[in-house]
């Protein structure tokens, strides 16, 4: 990628590189481990927004380490919450089953925080959208799971592939349940001196 870049993105998601992308962004994405546990009590708005800013922090420190050119570093985390309980990605074919059998004919939340870090300030947002599933059948869950496409997904699916299929309402962000709300995206940047036109 160009040497003048303006952010550096901390996730190894293409769906958050491709919405970055279209909110004409320039980027180069870095990513760090780090422990995605969620902490005993711990809400699901608190989870995202600890992970999102978790995850900027450490590829700060990285680049810090680096001697590479210092930038903004945008982190991201996604989760699926029905009646309180987070949804992460599935083990297996088992588990995706059950989270989608539990989010059919029902509503759940998708919850993502932004994240934004430099070397003078951190600050993160989180954007919750309220998503109703029609109902799917269990051949539609079988016949989804062997696309491939919700095994690395938070709650077993892709808004913007074949799991747009069951989504019957949504109310909020569509690009927050992608990955990345783009309208808290481009606040955020803003208060970093960084503008998307």
């Amino acid at each position: 990628m160009a040497t003048d870049f303006a952010i550096y993105l901390a996730s190894a998601s293409p769906r958050r590189a491709e919405l970055l992308q279209q909110a004409g962004v320039s980027f180069e994405r870095v990513v760090a481990d780090i422990d995605e546990t969620p902490l005993d009590s711990e809400s699901p708005r608190d989870y995202v927004e600890r992970l999102a800013l978790a995850k900027a922090v450490a590829v700060q420190s990285l680049i810090a380490s680096s001697g590479r050119p210092m930038r903004p570093v945008l982190g991201s985390d996604t989760c699926v919450v029905i009646d309180g309980q987070i949804l992460g990605k599935p083990v297996d074919q088992a588990d995706a089953t059950a989270m989608l059998t539990r989010l059919s004919s029902s509503q759940h939340q998708v919850m993502t925080s932004v994240a934004v870090v430099d070397h003078r300030q951190q600050q993160a947002l989180v954007s919750i959208t309220d998503v109703t599933f029609r109902a799917i059948s269990a051949s539609e869950i079988s016949a989804y799971w062997h696309s491939g496409e919700p095994a690395d997904k938070a709650g077993s699916y892709g808004i913007q592939g074949k799991g747009g299929l069951f989504v019957e309402h949504l109310s909020g962000s569509y690009t927050g349940v992608v990955g990345l709300p783009l309208a808290e995206t481009e606040f955020l940047l803003q208060q970093f001196g960084l503008s998307c036109w």
